[in-house]
């Protein structure tokens, strides 16, 4: 970062945000932010919007307006790419057959690290290779962190020391993980007491435990960066859009001269030139391939199967995770404090490749049993089958070595290859390192097509979207300036950084519109995705900006008729979408562990029945009952009547509240009918 840019962020950051302190002399002065400054201080450029960004996209069918590059993927690794050759000065242009971060780039364990078993492997099997993975990885965590405060943290894990002669070696072991760090090392190791252990952790079994080894990795949540990664592109010149897929490649005498694709929105497609084009699909790496090289293509990549599983909170303490190093069968597990809750896991098998993995009933089993092995037997603590809120699988794209027997002896290393046809292909790596393998595929896509770059690779010191005015305590100035409840606040500071203050303006104290009992998520928070973050489906809200799906199906499956509304209201969606959108994201959430037992499988109508309903108390509730069972037949003037009784200002025309709920040439309405209008009515009223 040149210094006059690290001066302008300094001083914006003294007045507000990061530091609300200034030094007068040798005093120190403290300013309090106000509603009006935090709301002016988010650094926000509105985005350009998807239409917008498509129209960019539309012309580029002509080789006079062809982009530098043409990125396919928005996951990490694509929208690292993004925004690094957008940072360069390049035209740059990604597109996305689902939702930014949709496939493996939402699904990982939540850590920024090196791989502490890595490094025990690097030197047991004086692996050079796998060193200098982890040396990167160690190097690469701490840009992460630093790049998008709001979004990662620091994260102490601790390792239960039971045979005594593995204290030493373990603490050597973590040690030598802090040492390759070097200067980009986060806080150091240290050895806890056996008493020490049981005080932070006091859940723990107790017989035979020596003490801890307590080490720091990084956490993040996933989606959240993934979205902000491709945010910051856009915000720097990149046209970037998601549910645009790839039909099939152009090629000019040979040579990858862009791509011909698909609105999955619309259905509209389109031509569109480019220089040069990034494969960075992860897991699909060798279905883009098989488009450029046909039949002689091989694949280079294999699946593994990562599975986890969203325990309730009380499973692990709050800011101090636990990695189990010697489970039944060899792998690690995970238990870490994650968005409220305790995420578990992972799995390491060989998995094909497929759009929507699924867990097995025996991978949750397996992570279950070794979890409940961690605790001690009079700790009172048993795991159930129901505590398991959310569980998924998501696919790890490795390079695939054909001496590997095992996925675990699969380098987690990445590469990058170009076809003769110049497709350049950048597969394998992991979330820690998505920038460093951004840069070497910029720099190599500079040089094989003889870009020319404005400025070289500046993405280990550009700040995110939400970073440059965030401040630790912003939660805290959220509830002073918009009487947030304290959760809210915490939610969003931590997940929206400076932009937070703007949904935060669209919350009533008094009533915030929480989506679910227990959980944080608002109405406004669902409108501000739609509006600023390309949300596009219901599943691209619940899922990827807000992590519902995630940390509890149920919550997710009960709230979604209120998400669909809320979006309808923004995108304008007719009933048709409204009920497909349902139907679609009930699939969806199956593969996050929902119980199709549990809900009313694709009854859409049942759902917006008992949404609505939720809105009215029992006597309101009873009085529509009651008028509307006196009708033989409810039309539009009866409606208006019904209406009446719950609504204290009825509209002369209710033409266009029908109109935008999708009821206009309705004659006959039914039960549900009046209380979606009533509802409207009176939204609108309280609006």
């Amino acid at each position: 970062m040149n210094f006059a840019r690290a001066s302008g962020l300094l001083s914006r950051r003294s007045l507000i945000g990061v530091s609300s302190v200034a030094l007068v002399g040798s005093t120190y002065l403290w300013f309090k932010p106000q509603k009006a400054d935090l709301l002016r201080a988010k650094d926000h450029v509105d985005l350009p919007s998807r239409e917008n960004i498509l129209s960019r996209l539309k012309k580029a069918s002509v080789k006079s307006a062809e982009f530098d590059l043409l990125i396919i993927g928005g996951g990490a690794t694509g929208a690292g790419c993004a925004l690094d050759a957008a940072l360069r000065g390049l035209n740059v242009a990604l597109v996305e057959r689902d939702d930014f971060s949709s496939g493996t780039s939402s699904k990982s364990t939540k850590l920024i690290h090196g791989g502490v078993r890595y490094l025990e492997k690097a030197f047991l099997e004086l692996d050079y290779e796998q060193l200098k993975l982890v040396t990167e990885a160690l190097h690469e965590r701490k840009a992460f962190l630093e790049i998008a405060p709001h979004l990662t943290y620091e994260l102490p894990i601790m390792i239960p020391i039971f045979t005594w002669w593995k204290a030493p070696y373990i603490f050597a072991g973590v040690k030598a993980y802090d040492f390759f760090a070097g200067s980009k090392g986060l806080s150091s190791a240290y050895y806890l007491t056996k008493n020490q252990t049981l005080e932070i952790n006091p859940n723990l079994k107790k017989d035979g435990l020596w003490g801890s080894i307590v080490y720091y990795d990084g956490g993040q949540n996933d989606s959240r960066m993934n979205v902000a990664l491709v945010q910051t592109a856009i915000q720097n010149g990149a046209a970037a859009a998601n549910h645009v897929e790839v039909v099939n490649l152009l090629k000019d005498d040979g040579k990858v001269s862009g791509a011909i694709v698909r609105d999955t929105i619309t259905g509209e497609e389109w031509s569109m030139k480019a220089k040069g084009v990034i494969n960075a699909t992860g897991p699909f790496t060798d279905s883009i391939r098989s488009m450029d090289e046909g039949t002689e293509s091989k694949d280079i990549v294999v699946g593994s199967s990562g599975v986890h599983i969203i325990l309730p909170e009380y499973y692990s303490p709050p800011k101090m995770g636990l990695l189990e190093p010697s489970t039944s069968d060899g792998r690690v597990v995970f238990i870490l404090p994650w968005q409220g809750h305790v995420l578990a896991g992972t799995t390491d098998a060989p998995s094909e490749i497929t759009y929507s993995p699924t867990p097995s009933e025996e991978d949750i089993q397996w992570i279950l049993n070794e979890v409940q092995n961690q605790f001690s037997k009079d700790s009172g603590l048993k795991i159930r089958r129901s505590d398991v809120l959310a569980a998924w699988s998501g696919i790890r794209p490795l390079v695939k070595d054909p001496n590997a027997k095992k996925t675990e002896g699969i380098v987690r290393n990445h590469i990058i290859i170009e076809s003769a046809s110049g497709l350049i292909t950048i597969a394998g790596g992991k979330w820690t390192t998505y920038r460093a393998m951004a840069e070497e595929t910029i720099d190599h896509a500079i040089s094989k097509l003889k870009l020319q770059p404005s400025r070289s690779c500046v993405s280990a010191v550009t700040p995110l979207i939400g970073a440059n005015w965030f401040s630790q305590n912003q939660n805290i100035q959220l509830i002073q300036n918009f009487k947030l409840e304290a959760d809210i606040a915490e939610h969003l500071a931590n997940n929206y950084g400076d932009r937070a203050p703007t949904i935060a303006a669209d919350i009533l104290p008094t009533a915030p519109g929480r989506l679910a009992p227990h959980h944080p998520f608002t109405d406004a928070e669902v409108r501000y995705v739609c509006r600023h973050e390309y949300a596009l489906t219901a599943a691209d809200v619940i899922a990827r900006r807000m992590r519902l799906a995630f940390l509890d199906v149920n919550a997710a499956i009960n709230s979604l008729p209120q998400v669909i509304f809320v979006m309808t209201e923004e995108l304008g969606w007719d009933r048709k979408t409204r009920e497909r959108e349902y139907n679609t994201t009930l699939k969806f959430l199956e593969t996050m562990g929902l119980n199709v037992q549990a809900v009313t499988k694709g009854d859409w109508g049942k759902a917006r029945l008992n949404y609505f309903r939720s809105l009215f108390n029992d006597d309101e509730v009873e009085k529509l009952k009651g008028g509307f069972s006196k009708v033989s037949k409810v039309g539009k003037k009866e409606l208006a009547v019904l209406v009446g009784s719950v609504v204290v200002k009825v509209p002369a025309n209710l033409e266009s509240v029908l109109e935008k709920a999708g009821l206009a040439d309705k004659k006959d309405f039914e039960f549900v009918d009046v209380l979606e209008v009533a509802a409207s009515l009176r939204k609108g009223k309280l609006n």
